[in-house]
């Protein structure tokens, strides 16, 4: 019942495995031209994208400078008690900020941006002043869509009037610059700049001087500067901290008399002469940081502040003696003290003739 299985030779073996081989190289070498021209216009195709995302957005300058521009940037805190008077915070703690977080980068990144949401790494960095949210999202940036080249960052400052210093570097398809500072302390405000260029055409700009303004983040609806974690919901959009906006009197910026507030802090960009290593990320590899006291100066404004008085009490009871006129009293308490030649309190007590109620 068995079968004989037949025996092949070797050599014919050998010949018929040859002969398959040579058919599939006969096949792959024809299909290789149309495999290289895949690859070819594969790698066309991912060097044009990456080029187009660090092209400028329609409408946006073309900046044409050469080289890498390196630049000074110095934050002057200017939140004195001279030029805020009101709710300065004095203790627990007193007026200061937190550190700076710059980036150099590209028209299609944004760090923040007036009248868009913010995310959640600015969220946690205006609420609670915390980095790791808000590096992975310049990290992502730099790595998703080669938007970001410098980073930089200073130490907190433990002062609502000192200075802070860094160096960062900007790329000519790199040339704008984002950053941010958080007020402390404070529900979620804070000052920055969002993508100023540091390039004119085929120039990079020599220096640039910025007054800063404060900032909402529109997460969290605290009035003053010591007010608890309220979550703003829905979040609501950055918008810019005013003399009238928002419109509440228990607001700590807010100064009806005022038309504009003065500056509570400036930047100063000076492009530096001598090249620099950029290291890995655009990251200076020694930049130093500096933070030192300052005085402040004899043009800083002094932002007069009324007097805040509360509503009037209730009538006291009326008092005096049978068949005469008496007298009754009603008062109020000051809320906030005036400053710097502003409104003085008006009286405190105000009195009313009536007729007594219980007569002696």
């Amino acid at each position: 019942s068995c079968q004989r299985r037949q025996v092949v030779p070797s050599s014919q073996r050998f010949t018929k495995n040859t002969a398959k081989t040579t058919t599939q190289y006969r096949i792959m070498e024809s299909l290789m031209p149309v495999y290289r021209s895949f690859t070819f216009f594969r790698t066309v195709i991912f060097l044009s994208l990456g080029y187009i995302s660090c092209l400028p957005l329609e409408g946006d300058p073309i900046c044409t400078a050469e080289g890498i521009a390196q630049y000074s940037l110095v934050f002057t805190g200017k939140w004195s008690r001279t030029a805020f008077p009101k709710q300065y915070p004095v203790y627990r703690p007193p007026a200061q900020w937190s550190s700076l977080i710059a980036v150099s980068h590209s028209s299609d990144y944004h760090m923040w941006q007036e009248a868009a949401y913010a995310s959640n790494g600015v969220r946690e960095f205006t609420e609670k002043g915390e980095l790791w949210t808000l590096m992975k999202e310049v990290e992502k940036a730099e790595e998703t869509m080669q938007s970001v080249y410098g980073f930089s960052s200073t130490p907190p400052i433990s002062s609502g009037t000192a200075q802070s210093k860094t160096e960062i570097a900007a790329h000519s398809r790199h040339s704008l610059l984002s950053f941010m500072v958080r007020i402390v302390p404070s529900p979620d405000w804070f000052v920055g700049v969002d993508s100023l260029d540091l390039c004119k055409g085929n120039q990079w700009k020599e220096e640039v001087s910025i007054d800063l303004y404060p900032y909402d983040a529109g997460t969290d609806s605290g009035f003053t500067f010591s007010s608890p974690n309220y979550a703003t919901v829905p979040q609501e959009t950055i918008t810019q901290i005013t003399a009238s906006s928002p419109s509440h009197p228990a607001n700590s910026f807010y100064y009806p008399r005022l038309k504009h507030l003065p500056p509570i802090a400036r930047v100063t960009l000076t492009k530096l002469k001598r090249s620099q290593n950029v290291g890995l990320f655009g990251i200076q590899p020694n930049g130093a940081s500096i933070s030192n006291e300052i005085q402040m100066e004899d043009s800083d404004a002094e932002t007069p502040l009324d007097c805040e008085v509360s509503t009037w009490s209730s009538w006291g009871l009326c008092r005096g003696k049978c068949g005469e006129v008496g007298r009754k009293i009603r008062t109020r308490y000051i809320r906030l003290n005036p400053a710097n030649d502003g409104a003085p309190c008006p009286n405190l007590e105000e009195e009313e003739e009536c007729e007594p109620d219980n007569c002696v």
